[in-house]
């Protein structure tokens, strides 16, 4: 009985086996190439860039004196007015200078007016002839140079007055404070170069992208052409921008030569922040409606086919040649070419119309040689 039962699941089994056999072999064959459609559409050339995205006008705010940060007004994303305290210096010392200086300066007004008084007795004595006149010319001196004394304290406290002023850290445009770089008591040193203290962003609603471009690409921007790009933080939210500047000064590194292109961009969503990294696509050329087709349909050519109806293995179409296929067979299209990009290739003249089914390449695991039942036809 167990015999029997296994006999019978090996003939089901072999049965099986011959009817999948029997329908694989009569299958219609599957398409041998990948196809793509001629389509009207527009065709846009452009070149690629990436860049960060900046403020217009970022100013960075140091200070000329050197002290201790006594007040801190101003924090990160803040937004201040022009003339708004940020910060203030300690001026102990300012002050107890300025205090010393207005000590000297009474004590050199006091001595100005004693030569002044001993001046003018002398100018009488001459006049009366009880003193030489040298006499004169040296009182005449003293008082010119305690004149001078107090004209020169007066210049350092003006100096005085002046680091008082500085010791008050004020914003000089209306903004946003983007980065602060000091804490409350920590000492700033102005000695040999400016500290920054902050960075303010004049106005983030307007944005810009700083890019590179290759010496090849330079010659074909203009100031005024449209641009396309997009951010990591959202990848999916194509933006708009505008060339505005093409700066002449190159950048070298390496033996490559770039230059600095400067594009506008609109901010008003508040979506683009400082530093972002732009993908920038800028359009030199652009056509609308135009009948394109891929450019790999430009690039493929078939293998050597057995049983062309023509006897040919290639075609006799001469310029650039197209495939348009049926399904079974291929026929070789000559065809006139206009303005390209990556992707697409305007189609000026030619036997091709929007829809037409053309090759692009061939089917992985196709049979183009031998096993294909292909014909092609020559146009």
């Amino acid at each position: 009985m167990r015999r029997l039962v296994w006999l019978t699941l090996i003939a089901a089994l072999a049965g099986g086996a011959y009817y999948y056999w029997q329908e694989q072999a009569h299958a219609p064959a599957g398409p041998l190439w990948r196809t793509a459609t001629v389509d009207r559409g527009p065709l846009v050339r452009s070149i690629n860039a990436s860049g960060p995205v900046r403020p217009v006008v970022l100013v960075k705010v140091g200070t000329r004196i050197s002290g201790n940060i006594a007040k801190l007004n101003a924090d990160f994303n803040q937004a201040v007015k022009q003339g708004e305290i940020l910060a203030e210096l300690d001026t102990a010392l300012i002050r107890a200078a300025l205090a010393q200086i207005e000590a000297e300066i009474a004590a050199a007004r006091a001595e100005r007016a004693l030569a002044k008084t001993q001046h003018a007795r002398n100018v009488r004595l001459v006049g009366e002839g009880f003193i030489s006149a040298s006499v004169l010319d040296e009182s005449a001196a003293a008082l010119a140079a305690r004149s001078a004394q107090v004209d020169q304290l007066e210049a350092r406290k003006r100096q005085e007055m002046t680091n008082l002023d500085h010791a008050i850290i004020r914003a000089p445009i209306d903004g946003v404070v983007v980065a602060r770089d000091v804490d409350l008591g920590q000492t700033v040193a102005a000695s040999f170069q400016t500290p920054t203290l902050f960075q303010i962003a004049g106005d983030l609603a307007h944005m810009q992208i700083e890019t590179r471009v290759a010496e090849a690409d330079v010659g074909e921007l203009k100031i005024g052409q449209r641009a396309s790009f997009t951010v990591d933080a959202y990848p999916n939210a194509r933006r708009s921008a505008l060339v505005r500047q093409i700066r002449l000064n190159p950048t070298i590194e390496q033996n490559v030569v770039t230059y600095n292109v400067v594009l506008d961009t609109d901010n008003a969503d508040g979506l683009l922040l400082p530093g972002m990294t732009a993908q920038v696509s800028i359009e030199l050329a652009r056509r609308d409606d135009v009948l394109r087709v891929p450019n790999a349909a430009l690039r493929f050519r078939p293998p050597a086919a057995k049983g062309a109806d023509t006897g040919e293995t290639k075609p006799r179409a001469k310029g650039p040649t197209v495939y348009r296929t049926d399904g079974k067979t291929l026929e070789a299209v000559s065809v006139q070419l206009g303005a390209t990009n990556d992707t697409h290739t305007e189609l000026i003249s030619g036997p091709l119309a929007a829809g037409d089914a053309i090759v692009t390449g061939e089917r992985i695991g196709g049979k183009a040689e031998g096993g294909g039942n292909f014909r092609l036809r020559l146009h």
